[in-house]
């Protein structure tokens, strides 16, 4: 992040569609949005279809799909849409400056939609529209922010077929031990990392770097530094391309939080400034320090981001992560390149910069950039100080505020949150509440297999 922005860069220009069409080399295009669960849904249509109907009207989509849990079953109580409405349709418009080529499909592109309602409007709840208001509130400022994010998986020797039929049982990993920056391990995915790295040039999504992580068959992959649409849009696209190229490669990834008790979770690092035009609010050249709004920008991130929580992890599976020593926070501090706190100060200069180390692999983009940015602000609005850097091992330190450490919890402080509320209005707000609710409701129902081998015989 040491420069003000990328240029700016359409993956694909309509032109070029139009030209690939004709000639045959694109003949299906992904009208697709994101729902709340941080995957791209949607439809396939022709490309002349795109052409002919698609670039100004769009398409539709059932409205049932931002009120369904994670198995597609439509759940009740919400205002949005539900079977007293009859679930009618949301308007999918194409937003074409996230229209690409997606290498790893044959004669295929995609294009990303936002949600609107049928006056026009965007459908507030929809996870890109909660983006897009915190990206306008920057923009009334004359800011804009730079963020990237750093996504971990882990690689098994295995499809996703075999995986399920196992009941996601010993899974072979790609590695035979821990193979954090090693690059002899590494090599022998290679095939499947290279595909990573050089079809996601294709699709618009640059990868500054590819790595052995900590865990045994686990990779970390780094992307280069975008505006917030953008890099959201591409952090989707890649989830979805790196489990379709794993599976032609007859292996699968997992951005499971935690996907296994002994090893480490998967985390998604987000790195974070704010500019206005060339200038890096978050660096004061004069004093050659960080700057005043640094101070408060980062003040609200420590504020606001437990009661924020939700939109970093999501999922029942995500707070299993928070383990003391397992390179995921556990506890509200700062620090200055120190990865044991929840926030970490990187970069010198124009490259000075925040990482959130909080979000898990599932979170989704959309709301967890959105969290940041207000958070951020809020801290910045209220003339908030971070207060003196951390120094030591946060893990152990019982001074600080732990993080959350159930959807449970976090969905309570959620809607108890006024700036969650300011940032989002009280329908939602409600909507991502209930949202949680469904999930932790359909896990408390559940029987799991720690309940079967501890109970079964000896109870």
């Amino acid at each position: 992040m040491s420069q003000a922005s990328p240029a700016s860069r359409a993956p694909l220009d309509l032109e070029t569609l139009r030209r690939s069409v004709s000639d045959g080399a694109i003949d299906t295009v992904l009208i697709v949005f994101p729902d709340t669960h941080g995957r791209l849904v949607g439809k396939r249509v022709t490309g002349h279809y795109f052409l002919d109907n698609c670039i100004e009207a769009g398409t539709h989509g059932c409205n049932y799909l931002l009120a369904v849990n994670i198995e597609m079953d439509p759940l009740d109580g919400f205002k949005l849409a539900s079977w007293d409405q009859g679930f009618g349709d949301f308007a999918m418009k194409p937003d074409l400056s996230s229209l690409r080529l997606l290498p790893w499909q044959q004669s295929s592109a995609l294009v990303i939609c936002d949600l609107m309602n049928d006056d026009g409007t965007f459908v507030a709840e929809a996870p890109r529209s909660v983006l897009r208001s915190q990206i306008d509130r920057l923009a009334s400022q004359g800011s804009h922010c730079n963020i990237a994010s750093e996504l971990e998986f882990f690689l098994f020797n295995t499809t996703y077929h075999a995986a399920c039929a196992s009941d996601y049982r010993q899974l072979p990993p790609s590695s035979d031990y821990r193979i954090d920056y090693h690059v002899m391990q590494p090599s022998r995915d290679e095939p499947i990392m290279r595909a990573l790295r050089q079809q996601m040039e294709g699709a618009g999504i640059t990868i500054e770097s590819t790595k052995g992580e900590w865990g045994k068959g686990q990779h970390e992959v780094n992307f280069e530094y975008a505006r917030p649409l953008g890099m959201a849009d591409g952090h989707m696209v890649f989830k979805q391309g790196a489990k379709e190229i794993a599976e032609a490669n007859g292996k699968c990834i997992t951005f499971m939080p935690k996907y296994s008790s002994n090893e480490a979770g998967n985390s998604c690092h987000i790195h974070i400034s704010i500019w206005r035009g060339e200038e890096n609010l978050f660096y004061d050249a004069a004093a050659k320090k960080p700057s005043q709004y640094f101070g408060g920008f980062l003040g609200g991130l420590m504020k606001y981001s437990r009661e924020l929580c939700y939109f970093f992890a999501s999922t029942i599976n995500a707070y299993k992560r928070y383990q003391p020593g397992s390179w995921a926070p556990t506890k509200m501090a700062w620090a200055n390149d120190n990865r044991t706190t929840g926030f970490r100060v990187v970069g010198h200069g124009k490259s000075l910069r925040i990482e959130n180390r909080m979000p898990g692999g599932d979170a989704n983009p959309y709301l967890a950039f959105a969290a940041m940015i207000a958070a951020g602000l809020a801290g910045v609005e209220e003339n908030l100080d971070c207060g003196e850097a951390y120094r030591g091992n946060a893990y152990v330190d019982e001074k600080l505020v732990a993080l959350p450490s159930t959807l449970k919890e976090a969905a309570e402080l959620l809607e108890k949150s006024e700036l969650a509320r300011r940032m989002l209005g009280d329908d939602v707000l409600g909507f991502y509440v209930h949202t949680a609710r469904h999930e932790i409701a359909a896990f408390e129902n559940a029987v799991t297999d720690w309940e079967r081998v501890r109970y079964f015989e000896r109870i």
